[in-house]
């Protein structure tokens, strides 16, 4: 005899890290960093329709533990995420994470996926979306620093979404700044491995900080920015983690994802509650400036916010439509009668015995 099946609403698609490495390569990484960035800009510009919340953390010393919701009423994301510094001690990734989009109408989800790779593209299309409002015109050099996880997605998305064909390497540990040059070796890039923060930023239209130490931190002093440029700093996102010189933040146009939540997490914890800043949503939809004029230092202080979580399911729920090789997840009981969860219990036992 053999044993039930699960039920046809059981069935939930999941996609691995394998299947998501799959997708990058088939897709390739800057086409899905361009189209990444598509449908977050589109979920930006229908910012007011969303129910949005600051993500909820758990904080310790070693790190943190983040769940970062979302809805627009129609669907519902949410991302499960750490930062964890230390772990690369011991082998470990610094941020993993895992997301769920699923049905309002139902709760059903419709998609279980791993998104520590998806965050890293996802976070990339970001930055470079927002810099394609924010940067000086024809910005064609980025400073890197910090050359870990996140640094090859960001370089290639700002090539891909920006036009940059320069990166100036830097990180305190060497081996992650040659990691990095190996990686973007034959990307269309000329790549300037540099020896100090200050070596990198010479001649640097855009830059761009992503270190992870959790602490206050000065990876930029306020002498070592000058007029002009565009900064994208995205390493400060919890409480007591910072990457700026308090000054640079005092000269520069801030511009957010969610004010409710940077003043918590971003350099602007820096600052009084009530210091001016700008909703990023605002610029794309025209209702407030972004770049006035080549003289203006921009600052993208990006902690990262839910609706580029969703943005990102949404998008690989999408471009997961055609597929036929997704693995699907016993996930959800599905009885046969839907008030009857024990009397399924019950019977997938009476079949084990008689099998």
């Amino acid at each position: 005899m053999s044993l039930p099946l699960p039920g046809p609403m059981s069935l939930v698609p999941f996609v691995s890290v394998e299947t998501m490495m799959r997708i990058v390569l088939e897709q390739g990484v800057e086409r899905i960093l361009v189209d990444l960035a598509a449908y977050i800009e589109e979920d930006f510009l229908r910012w007011e329709q969303f129910d949005k919340t600051p993500r909820v953390a758990a904080h310790s010393p070693e790190g943190v533990i983040e769940l970062m919701p979302a809805s627009d009423g129609r669907s519902y994301g949410f991302k499960y995420v750490n930062g964890h510094p230390r772990n690369i001690r011991t082998g470990r990734q610094t941020v993993t994470a895992f997301g769920v989009l699923a049905d309002v109408e139902t709760g059903y989800p419709v998609l279980l996926t791993e998104m520590t790779i998806l965050t890293a593209l996802r976070t990339a299309a970001t930055s470079a979306v927002v810099a394609k409002h924010l940067a000086p015109k024809g910005a064609k050099v980025m400073a890197m620093i910090g050359n870990g996880a996140q640094s090859e997605f960001q370089c290639l998305a700002f090539k891909a979404i920006c036009g940059i064909d320069t990166v100036r390497l830097y990180d305190i540990d060497g081996k992650a700044t040659e990691k990095a040059a190996r990686n973007l070796a034959g990307k269309g890039l000329t790549v300037v491995p540099c020896a100090s923060a200050e070596q990198a930023i010479e001649g640097a239209q855009i830059i761009t900080t992503c270190t992870a130490d959790k602490q206050y931190a000065t990876i930029l002093g306020d002498n070592m920015v000058g007029s002009g440029v565009h900064i994208n700093a995205i390493g400060g996102d919890c409480p007591g983690k910072t990457e700026l010189h308090r000054d640079i933040l005092a000269r520069s146009e801030i511009f957010v994802e969610y004010p409710p939540q940077t003043r918590i997490e971003g350099e602007i914890q820096q600052l009084a509650p009530d210091h001016p800043v700008t909703e990023i949503w605002q610029v794309m939809a025209g209702k407030a400036p972004g770049r006035r004029d080549g003289t203006q230092i921009t600052l993208f202080d990006s902690v990262g916010f839910a609706t580029e979580d969703f943005s990102a399911l949404r998008y690989l729920r999408d471009i997961l439509a055609s597929r036929q090789d997704l693995q699907m997840l016993d996930l959800l009981a599905d009885p046969d009668d839907p008030r009857d969860l024990f009397g399924m219990i019950e019977r997938y036992g009476k079949a084990v015995e008689a099998a």
